[in-house]
């Protein structure tokens, strides 16, 4: 069987064709999505609830430092540090910024939430950034919502690529110094 042509554009919606290779396996998006969303459920109270609460209202609080961290900054920062506002340029930034690590934003306080391993919260050291360990709970949006959604104000910005797979914290501390030092910077010159 001849090798298909990876380069012809597909139907939006279609799926297309891969031959089978020894030794390699394909993942759709679809199961990046549900294997990250059952390692995440695994941080739920309630497990049944957070189903529920992600598929009534795209959101569901999960706890931190049980898997995972999770390193809150201001709008304001991740916005300085990429040096735009537009969500797909945004995107594309946070994505190379962060070597593809989950990042969601929650329009309702204005604030991107980088999720990290679970040890970053004890050992973290950026100025002004909020790290959210053991006893803090989380409402993370679906691992499906990568775009504003009328259920909840949050949205993956970087959806996370599968189970376990997080930011890395000097990835995130790097993001964090940049946004405040170019925020900094900025407010300098308004003022002169």
């Amino acid at each position: 069987m001849p090798s298909p042509d990876l380069t012809t554009p597909v139907a939006a919606g279609a799926v297309a064709l891969v031959s089978a290779t020894a030794g390699v396996l394909v993942h759709t998006r679809r199961d990046r999505e549900l294997a990250a969303a059952q390692w995440l459920l695994l941080s739920a109270f309630d497990t049944r609830q957070a189903r529920h609460d992600w598929a009534t209202y795209g959101v569901a609080l999960l706890r931190c430092g049980v898997l995972f961290s999770a390193v809150r900054m201001p709008a304001a920062v991740v916005h300085a540090a990429a040096g735009t506002d537009d969500r797909e340029e945004l995107a594309a930034f946070l994505e190379d910024a962060l070597n593809g690590g989950p990042i969601f934003y929650d329009g309702g306080g204005r604030q991107f939430y980088a999720l990290t391993p679970r040890g970053t919260a004890r050992r973290w050291g950026a100025t002004g950034i909020e790290r959210l360990g053991p006893s803090a709970f989380l409402g993370i949006p679906a691992t499906d919502i990568t775009e504003p959604d009328p259920r909840c104000t949050s949205y993956w910005c970087v959806p996370m690529r599968g189970s376990g797979f997080l930011c890395q914290p000097r990835a995130v501390a790097r993001l964090a110094v940049t946004g405040r030092t170019r925020g900094t910077k900025r407010e300098a010159e308004k003022d002169a």
